[in-house]
């Protein structure tokens, strides 16, 4: 919020410095987001442009390659560049994650419409990764289960970042302009019902016996899933706050989100079932940190 210049320093080094250390892409995009919704679409894009071709003549001087870190930026950038200009311009979060979730269903039809066997494919991959000392049987079985929710899981680990760093930048927008802001448009997230029905007849699919189809949407779902547990994070984040020791229970709540990925589902099927339960009695208002 200082100047270009800062900006767009900050974005193409983060950026580069993710290439060591992975969760920095989060702040790298981050940034982007920030300007974006704080100067407009135009403004981000500028930066956008400016911290990519920054970033690619740092990756040619410092990795010898211009190409890779170039396309990683661009890959890393464009997507909550789009976001963001929803979040701004619709002023509903809900939307903007709504959007982020397409973009990574789109991914997996991508992937499956010019890709032959995409399952064929992480299951080479995944054998180059397996350790050489593994027993050969059980890593075989577990590879062949593994590389068909492949294309699945690498979509939604790539829409899960999205979000973080959508939702890091509006909440440094928050603190800068609109103290709380994000934290009543967090805790409001929600999706229409259409959406949830829609995500359950997918999940009916991937359950039949139907080929590529049940394949397709096996994979599809993983990333719904993804929505689903940010929505039920925010309703167990405002049931749990408002405890008696809510000031304590919240934090150990992500906690174990995080140390536990199995808690994942449990907290996704509360995002599923707000539909009908409406477990958020008297939901936040949204509220605009323009």
């Amino acid at each position: 919020m200082q100047g270009r210049m800062q900006a767009m320093i900050a974005a193409s080094c983060l950026a580069l410095l993710s290439l060591k250390y992975p969760p920095v892409s989060v702040v790298s995009s981050a940034s982007v987001a920030l300007v974006t919704l704080r100067r407009g679409g135009s403004e981000g894009l500028y930066i956008l442009g400016c911290a990519a071709i920054a970033a690619g003549l740092m990756g040619f001087f410092i990795l010898g390659n211009f190409q890779f870190a170039l396309g990683y930026v661009m890959v890393l950038w464009l997507p909550i560049w789009l976001i963001s200009i929803v979040l701004r311009e619709g002023r509903h979060l809900s939307l903007a994650v709504e959007i982020a979730v397409l973009l990574g269903v789109l991914g997996v039809i991508a992937i499956y419409s010019f890709m032959a066997d995409p399952t064929a494919t992480w299951k080479q991959i995944l054998i180059q990764m397996a350790p050489a000392n593994a027993p050969a049987e059980n890593t075989q079985r577990t590879i062949e289960t593994i590389s068909r929710y492949m294309t699945g899981a690498v979509a939604a680990g790539s829409v899960v970042g999205l979000l973080l760093g959508l939702f890091l930048g509006r909440w440094w927008q928050a603190i800068l302009y609109n103290p709380g802001g994000f934290r009543q448009e967090f805790l409001s997230l929600t999706t229409r019902p259409r959406y949830t029905l829609g995500t359950l007849l997918v999940i009916g699919i991937a359950m039949a016996n139907m080929g590529v189809i049940s394949d397709v949407a096996r994979n599809i779902s993983i990333v719904l899933v993804v929505h689903h547990t940010f929505i039920g994070a925010a309703i167990l984040h405002t049931v749990f706050s408002a405890k008696r020791l809510g000031r304590y229970i919240v934090p150990m709540f992500y906690v174990t989100m995080i140390l536990i990925p199995h808690t994942l589902l449990a907290v996704a099927l509360v995002g599923l079932t707000d539909m009908l339960l409406n477990l958020r009695k008297n939901k936040l208002e949204p509220t605009d940190a323009k």
